[in-house]
């Protein structure tokens, strides 16, 4: 499905923009992620404090996203990987399905097993 020109809907630039732009999202949590480990070298209450506020139902939807966001992250990485080692070919495609099956997968047990 290349209707662009450019190539800007062909599934493997899909995939560049999913990988790029989790890495992204992922840099900018590690200051918040930085921060909790500081709330349990602050003290016990502290670190009680915040772990009540992340039993919210909006903090857990994030967590979910952010395992999904890392599961599309290591898929893309993966995905990258095998393009430099196998070279290019038709199957670029199988390789982007397999990677968005993959990150599909990981937020979805992930968001299974939250409640549990």
């Amino acid at each position: 499905m290349r209707l662009d020109p450019r190539g800007r809907t062909h599934a493997a630039y899909l995939a560049f923009l999913v990988h790029r732009l989790s890495g992204l999202a992922l840099a900018l949590f590690l200051p918040l992620h930085f921060w909790a480990l500081g709330q349990a070298i602050a003290g016990e209450a502290a670190l009680e404090g915040f772990l009540r506020w992340t039993d919210s139902p909006l903090l857990k939807a994030a967590e979910t996203m952010l395992v999904a966001l890392l599961a599309a992250h290591l898929a893309g990485g993966l995905r990258v990987l095998a393009l430099e080692f196998l070279g290019w070919s038709g199957a670029q495609k199988n390789l982007v399905a397999a990677s968005a099956g993959f990150t599909l997968l990981a937020g979805l047990l992930f968001l299974l097993n939250v409640g549990a």
